[in-house]
């Protein structure tokens, strides 16, 4: 895909027009300055596609012809992207969500297991928890990180494993087990040029011992031999070291993209979805509305009768309204709910997704697809019908709810039955 056609024009107009895709592959073409970053195009589709803005979408460079892809930063600039990746390069921008772009800042435990990180050498040190983010950010000192990583060999499908050591000079392996005295330390890559990118399709690939591969691609790389790559046993190593990189390469500027809102949340008109009161509904149009005005829902109600008041009263929470929450999606298959989830993971046992659907084998039932621990697993809602009314249930009857909102409520606060709590929801992206 080409994202433009010549420098000068772009140039000479200060615009380019680009395409941006959704999980489904889906593109909308638009046109944007040539100064544009990442977090500009996002809110631009967070407005066009209503989407509530809760700082995790991402735009993010897939490199089909590599095999690979990266969560482009909020502050980066499209256009010098686009430009190193070369003009005739089946490469894509994606619009999608990332709930773990910013984590680190807020569990930095989670990403820094106590084995892999220390002090330097100069400072010859543990480096405390609490101070953790903050020696990444300073210019003069920064942690340790040190590990096993397989890295593939130049021109071969055999990898070897190295003992890695990451300093704010660089990334460097060890010619001799776990020695880490500079005779021993071969550099290895710097990220003053280059970039941190997942590898998808690692064994198929490269024949990689797993599937936690990531590489360092120079910033004007656009051929695969010239990829360095490097692969983890584990999803949480390959996060650590990643994640490293990330901060060590833009350092405070992350920080600055954290703290800074990406736009004010407007409140929302909706009212409290815990509420279990009913609301006149206006079926006579073409589309149906709710009566706001008292005075108009109580003439309509004594013209029509009592009929009117059972056939278009509706306990907004119990039969309606959990259409309108973003975390339902109506009727999703399970293999496109499977495929949601996938593309808006990461799925390493830190973001927990989730998604409400409509039952393709029951359609009086709805199911709970939950992403966690690497594993996508689905929960079937049964209606539980008590002396006449209908509530719903997931652990057979034991703990009903009106509603559905009150049920993904609950689990929100308590794991139940569930292996977690909801924490995230998967949103359906329409370009």
């Amino acid at each position: 895909m080409q994202f433009y056609d010549r420098t000068e024009n772009i140039l000479a107009n200060l615009y380019i027009v680009i395409k941006i895709y959704d999980e489904n592959n889906t593109s909308k073409a638009v046109e944007v300055p040539t100064d544009v970053t990442a977090l500009d195009i996002c809110q631009l589709f967070v407005l066009k596609n209503h989407c509530i803005d809760d700082h995790s979408w991402t735009l993010v460079e897939h490199l089909t012809h590599l095999g690979i892809e990266r969560t482009i930063e909020d502050h980066e600039y499209v256009m010098e992207i686009l430009s190193g990746s070369g003009m005739d390069s089946d490469n894509r921008l994606y619009f999608r969500k990332n709930y773990a772009k910013y984590e680190v800042f807020k569990k930095p435990l989670d990403f820094f297991p106590d084995h892999m990180v220390s002090m330097s050498t100069e400072t010859n040190g543990m480096v405390a928890h609490s101070e953790l983010i903050e020696t990444f950010l300073k210019s003069s000192t920064c942690p340790e990180i040190h590990g096993f990583l397989h890295v593939k060999e130049q021109s071969k499908k055999s990898w070897r494993k190295f003992y890695f050591v990451l300093r704010r000079s660089g990334l460097y392996f060890s010619t001799k087990g776990t020695s880490k005295e500079p005779r021993h330390l071969q550099f290895f890559a710097d990220f003053s040029d280059s970039d941190v990118y997942t590898v998808l399709s690692a064994k198929k690939l490269h024949s990689a011992p797993s599937e936690f591969a990531f590489c360092v691609k120079h910033t004007k790389c656009s051929s695969a031999r010239d990829l360095k790559l490097l692969c983890a046993d584990d999803e949480l190593t390959r996060t650590c070291w990643i994640t490293a990189m990330r901060l060590l390469k833009f350092g405070m500027q992350l920080y600055k993209n954290f703290i800074q809102p990406h736009q004010k949340q407007k409140a929302s008109p909706m009212r409290s979805t815990s509420e279990n009161s009913l609301v006149a509904m206006d079926f006579s149009g073409q589309k149906t509305r709710v009566i706001e005005n008292p005075s108009e829902a109580l003439s309509v109600a004594v013209e029509e009768g009592l009929s009117w008041r059972v056939g278009r009263f509706l306990p907004v929470s119990s039969l309606a309204i959990h259409l309108s929450q973003p975390w339902f999606h109506g009727k999703l298959s399970r293999d496109e709910a499977q495929r949601l989830i996938t593309h808006q993971g990461p799925i390493d046992g830190y973001v927990f997704l989730f998604l409400l659907r409509d039952s393709q084998s029951n359609p009086k039932t709805f199911v709970l697809s939950l992403c966690h621990m690497q594993k996508i697993k689905h929960f079937q809602i049964l209606p539980v019908d008590d002396e006449g009314q209908v509530f719903y249930s997931l652990d057979d009857g034991h703990t009903q709810f009106t509603d559905l909102i009150q049920l993904v409520e609950f689990y929100q606060l308590n794991r139940g039955t569930l292996p977690c709590k909801l924490k995230h929801h998967c949103t359906q992206i329409t370009l």
